[in-house]
């Protein structure tokens, strides 16, 4: 899965950090894009500009570490030659290596998505200000904000030798299976049953956790689960939400391009007779 980067090693501890140093990489977001190498990504190599490749590092903003190699947030309009904004959304029809910058990228999203959405109080309306000691907003009214991480269910739906495969509407055009947010007031195992109630109309029984995924691309925390069918078999597919929804064999599941997320491991382990 996407956060699967062996032998590299995340560390996303908060750091009030300034001492960049010239291999480390710089992410710039521009409405939703991030600054990439637009020449490595016709090799399908997802390559992010250095600090050596900027003129100005004032205003930097320490993200994370990758085994070592720091990565900073830059609010800039300086773009370094051989560089170019690329839509995140587009990366997602393409199979981009190494792993860790895949990885890299999504985190970082996530993050930039949180301080863009936060310059604000909610309280009072005044502008935040980064804490030094935390990672964390926070105002002179005394509100902090912290990352927001919403928690989603992935639901594999499985009857006899036939796991429930859905597809979605709009977007991401790949078989996947159901799922939804979790709602305030419910428990994970609640939002289960009701996710599947909603999309495909048919009752289940014996869930059982797998499985949880970091997905910053949707600023997401995923949870997996199985399920058994309980009683009727037959679907009664949401439409304004779901173009596809079918009882599949084993032997007849078409996988998502990529290993990068739990959906698909799900499908791949019932596919392999694992589940």
């Amino acid at each position: 899965m996407i956060q699967d980067i062996y032998p590299y090693v995340l560390d996303n501890q908060y750091a009030n950090r300034k001492d960049i140093n010239d291999d480390d990489y710089i992410l710039s977001f521009e409405k939703g894009n991030i600054m990439i190498s637009l020449t490595a990504l016709e090799n399908n190599v997802l390559e992010f500009p250095k600090a050596k490749d900027f003129k100005n590092l004032d205003n930097i903003t320490y993200y994370f570490s990758i085994s070592g190699r720091q990565y900073f947030y830059i609010d800039s309009d300086e773009v370094p030659d051989g560089y170019d904004y690329f839509s995140i959304r587009d990366t997602k029809n393409k199979v981009l290596s190494p792993d860790y910058q895949v990885y890299a990228m999504a985190t970082a999203k996530h993050l930039h998505d949180w301080y863009r959405d936060n310059q604000y109080c909610g309280r009072c309306g005044k502008k935040m200000s980064h804490s030094n000691k935390e990672r964390a907003l926070k105002c002179e009214c005394g509100y902090r904000a912290y990352p927001r991480i919403m928690p989603a269910v992935i639901v594999g739906i499985k009857n006899g030798d036939s796991i429930l495969l859905t597809r979605y509407k709009t977007g991401f055009k790949h078989n996947a299976l159901v799922a939804g947010f979790i709602e305030i007031g419910e428990t994970v195992e609640e939002a289960v049953i009701r996710e599947v109630k909603e999309e495909v109309g048919v009752n289940i029984k014996n869930i059982t956790y797998y499985k949880s995924q970091p997905w910053g691309t949707a600023n997401d925390i995923l949870l997996g689960y199985y399920c058994e069918l309980d009683g009727d078999p037959t679907i009664h597919m949401d439409d304004n939400e779901l173009k596809y929804a079918e009882w599949v064999k084993r032997e007849d599941i078409i996988l998502q391009p990529d290993n990068y997320s739990l959906t698909n491991e799900m499908m791949r382990m019932f596919k392999e007779g694992k589940q």
